[in-house]
């Protein structure tokens, strides 16, 4: 568990760091070849990229042309698949399981791999599934249209042909990208858009931990959040999650999600599912986060026994969300919402910029939770307390300069105790 005194930009720092060592590290091979690859297989180059794959030693390069590959590529040893242009060098898996499959249960200890520009589409499930794997970077991508296995029946959904060890996907499909089981692996600059939902990382298979998500455009995913971070039951039962913690999810768009049913997803999603389940020391920082279908930042903890502590929600920009739903429901639409039947102890929410939303900040846990230096505007709910615990809510800027509940500010609600004096008289 992270130490809950370390600040976010020191987290953050140690991530960028290690991703730079990976990227780095994953380039420095003297003795590794680079292949190729083009549709018609001209100038010695192979004409699928599974060929190539299969023929690569670790550590080889490969670089594929422009033009459409239908096929599903199923990467099982370290090295780097390089796309000429992300526009045009497609891999369209249509009737296949995925676009890209980077099988590290087969593969056991699988680790350096680099996927960069392509478009991949069409998949049953995801466009690109990373399972038990480290160090992977998944950079510069377009994954669109992916789970088209998914089968809507009314607010029913499921996924015929899911494998067992995705435990808790049979609602989505796995989304456009599945970090399962992953560690120390970054996924950034990617658009991923019209998949059930946008990037997922879980931990059905083994703990997700260390991973980074940044600089990616995630839009227009129909069924489910923009970004997830979601601890599932483990697959084979023992023990009951694996854990999916210590993840930063930085700088990133995440837009007009889970609109298709009502409550279908968040901007950026950090839930546990079942008890044990442990969802902790995560951080969403400096993304933007608008018109989705849940809250812009949305905390779940629907049962006893789950771990949802010591998440951050620093620096971002949400606007325009909707209310959470179920036995999460918020009155309104709303920025933020902690619900925790477990309490959510050591949620920090800072630096983030609330507009149109009818309450900016939601908290409903058995807990204490901290909310400093926040700009809470647009005349709304700027805190709503629900919970027993204590939101120490001061030095946060209410709309005016004269506090919250006088006019012109937004107010504080709910039955528990909002603490706001001092408070900041202009905008941070």
């Amino acid at each position: 568990m992270a130490d809950p005194r370390i600040s976010p930009e020191t987290r953050l720092a140690t991530y960028l760091l290690g991703a730079a060592l990976i990227i780095c590290g994953s380039s420095i091979n003297s003795a590794a070849a680079t292949l190729c690859v083009n549709p018609l297989g001209r100038r010695g180059c192979f004409n699928t990229i599974s060929a190539a794959v299969a023929a690569a030693s670790p550590n080889d390069t490969i670089q594929v042309a422009k033009g459409l590959y239908p096929e599903q590529v199923i990467i099982g040893k370290s090295l780097s698949l390089i796309g000429q242009d992300q526009r045009n060098t497609t891999i369209e898996a249509k009737g296949l399981s995925n676009g890209i499959y980077i099988d590290g249960i087969d593969n056991p200890g699988l680790s350096n791999v680099l996927v960069m520009g392509f478009t991949v589409t069409k998949a049953n499930f995801e466009g690109i599934l990373v399972a038990n794997a480290s160090s992977i970077t998944i950079s510069d991508n377009i994954v669109k249209r992916n789970d088209l296995a998914l089968v809507i029946s009314g607010s029913e959904e499921s996924c015929p042909g899911l494998p067992d060890f995705e435990t808790s996907e049979q609602d989505d499909c796995g989304e456009g990208i599945h970090l399962l089981g992953a560690d120390h692996s970054i996924v950034r600059n990617n658009l991923v858009e019209n998949n059930s939902g946008g990037v997922l990382i879980s931990d059905d298979t083994a703990p997700s931990v260390y991973n980074l998500i940044s600089g990616n455009t995630v839009t227009n995913n129909p069924y489910d959040c923009g970004i997830t971070l979601a601890s599932h039951p483990a697959f084979g039962g023992a023990p009951a999650s694996f854990g999916v913690t210590n993840n930063t999810v930085y700088q990133n768009t995440s837009t007009a999600n889970g609109l298709a049913i009502p409550g279908a997803g968040a901007g950026v999603g950090i839930f546990a599912s079942v008890p044990g389940a442990n969802s902790s020391s995560n951080s969403a920082i400096n993304n933007i986060l608008t018109n989705n279908g849940l809250p812009g930042v949305t905390m779940h903890s629907h049962t006893p026994g789950q771990n949802l502590t010591n998440n951050l929600i620093v620096g971002n920009l949400i606007s325009g969300n909707a209310a959470d739903t179920g036995d999460a429901a918020t009155s309104g639409p709303t920025g933020i919402n902690v619900f925790g039947i477990s309490p959510a102890t050591g949620t920090i929410i800072s630096g983030n910029g609330i507009t149109k939303e009818s309450l900016d900040i939601v908290v409903n846990t058995p807990a204490n939770v901290d909310a400093h230096f926040n700009n809470l505007v647009d005349k709304a709910v700027g805190v709503q307390n629900l919970s027993t615990g204590v939101v120490d809510a001061t030095e946060n800027y209410w709309g005016c300069a004269t506090g919250p509940g006088t006019a012109g500010c937004t107010s504080v609600s709910g039955t528990g105790t909002v603490l706001f004096v001092p408070f900041g008289i202009s905008p941070f």
